[in-house]
């Protein structure tokens, strides 16, 4: 990824060029987003190394797609097991209290 002095990122991805400016303080994550990409290509070429151009993209974003759609899903249920976990200590604190 090349930084030009408007703040412009140039990202090459199979052989094309973008041009994407990433917010203020964002460049970092737009690197990492560019890592993560080409990563995914990557194993997406490896598993189905007769794939080109944009079939080989859209497959690796879906993928991607895929990983994210998991990871939210698993959130919420983490996040969902933890509220639980509050409310029954919440209720075990009130109830405490009430006994005082």
């Amino acid at each position: 990824m090349i930084i030009s002095k408007e703040g412009v990122n140039v990202v090459s991805i199979l052989g094309n060029d973008y041009s994407i400016k990433a917010p203020e303080g964002q460049e970092q994550a737009l690197a990492d987003a560019v890592i993560m990409l080409k990563s995914a290509l990557a194993e997406t070429k490896r598993n189905y190394p007769t794939l080109i151009g944009d079939r080989l993209l859209v497959l690796a974003a879906l993928n991607l797609c895929s990983k994210q759609v998991e990871l939210k899903q698993r959130h919420a249920e983490e996040l969902e097991r933890c509220q639980q976990q509050v409310s029954a200590t919440v209720e075990v604190i009130s109830k405490a209290i009430g006994q005082v």
